[in-house]
């Protein structure tokens, strides 16, 4: 029996607006077309990258390995991959679907 292919996995490709030094690292909610976060971690050497993909894996209940940064990696927005889920199974897991 041949493994799956990971191309036929589902993946979603999400935009998150980043507010980074918030009091306490949380999902928001969708404004407009994005998905709101805010990060505790500061904007510095890769900090606040890697606390958005620990927080959306947590959330979502992926691996972190499932969640990737592509695009907007310096910017606020950024454009998010999520492999596993579709884009419904998204925002049914993160209760706004």
């Amino acid at each position: 029996m041949k493994k799956p292919s990971k191309a036929a996995e589902p993946a979603a490709v999400i935009a998150v607006k980043v507010v980074p030094r918030a009091a306490q690292s949380r999902v928001e909610g969708w404004h407009g077309d994005a998905l709101k976060v805010r990060l505790a971690a500061p904007p510095v050497e890769g900090k606040a990258n890697a606390a958005l993909i620990a927080l959306l894996a947590r959330t979502l209940g992926v691996a972190q390995g499932n969640v990737d940064i592509v695009g907007g990696e310096t910017s606020r927005i950024k454009r998010v991959r999520i492999s596993g889920l579709s884009a419904d199974e998204i925002k049914t897991r993160l209760g706004l679907g």
